[in-house]
């Protein structure tokens, strides 16, 4: 019974904001607030869109740094040294 009695309070309160929104939109200047809520949830639906892209993103950036850093950690082929040509020895004087 305690369930039945909280989700009536909760439709209240539901009922009872609803019911203050559509009133602030009759009081002046109360429309210019309800668009600014509006393009506000706009704006988050948006921003949440791209949030969701930056996962995948942030998985392709962890790949690239892993294969980054396996390539540093291979050691570079070792040249050989340049051979130094033979200089001629000169006859004594």
């Amino acid at each position: 019974m305690a369930k039945t009695g909280t989700t009536t309070k909760q439709n209240d309160i539901f009922a009872r904001v609803t019911e203050a929104l559509n009133k602030l939109s009759d009081v002046p200047g109360g429309s210019r607030v309800v668009d600014m809520m509006n393009e506000s949830k706009a704006r988050l639906d948006e921003m949440q869109k791209k949030l969701r892209g930056l996962d995948a993103l942030e998985q392709r950036v962890a790949a690239l740094e892993q294969q980054l850093g396996t390539t540093a950690k291979k050691p570079a082929a070792k040249k050989p040294a340049a051979s130094k040509p033979a200089t001629p020895k000169q006859p004594p004087a």
